[in-house]
């Protein structure tokens, strides 16, 4: 259960090297995100999704309702749709990190709870689960394995801001 997930956060930490503070930080425009707040928005949803892991293997309310159409294709493909997710909340709020350190540290602390929860998924009762709002009812391996399809979805968006810093000749 680890490899995937666990691989893409791993790929996203190799990818980091190539990154100056500056080039983490640039926005081509002001309702897009910077690289860097892509990342950051990939550690705090890793994190939410492994939240969910936890409550449904900690869990004893069994759930009767199933995913979503979408859901269940989703998962049966392990990809997230390709399609753009407009977010709620602006794409100002997501915080622009500090440093490389501030990516670093979280994308290791993602690692270090996979690593812990990759254990725990599999004795989870599967009849536990948490709702997302699209995918519908998942249980705690359905979520593990949205931290990578999650991480994975952005790397799509990780070089198109790829393409901007090349044309504003950020480098």
């Amino acid at each position: 259960m680890l490899n995937d997930s666990s691989a893409i956060i791993e790929q996203y930490i190799r990818n980091l090297d190539r990154y100056s503070i500056e080039q983490l930080r640039f926005k081509s425009k002001e309702n897009v995100w910077s690289v860097g707040q892509m990342y950051i928005h990939v550690i705090e949803v890793a994190k939410e999704y492994i939240g969910y892991i936890e409550t449904c293997t900690k869990g004893t309310h069994e759930e009767p309702e199933g995913k979503t159409e979408v859901g269940t294709k989703a998962l049966a493909e392990k990809e997230w749709p390709n399609i753009r997710v407009k977010l709620e909340q602006p794409a100002n709020e997501t915080s622009n990190p500090e440093s490389k350190d501030e990516i670093i540290a979280g994308l290791e602390q993602v690692l270090e709870k996979l690593a812990y929860w990759a254990g725990c998924v599999d004795e989870a009762n599967p009849a536990c689960k948490v709702r997302h709002g699209w995918f519908g009812w998942l249980n705690a391996g359905d979520w593990f394995e949205m931290v990578g399809m999650h991480s994975r979805h952005h790397l799509r968006q990780k070089t198109n801001l790829d393409g901007e810093l090349a044309k504003a000749g950020i480098s």
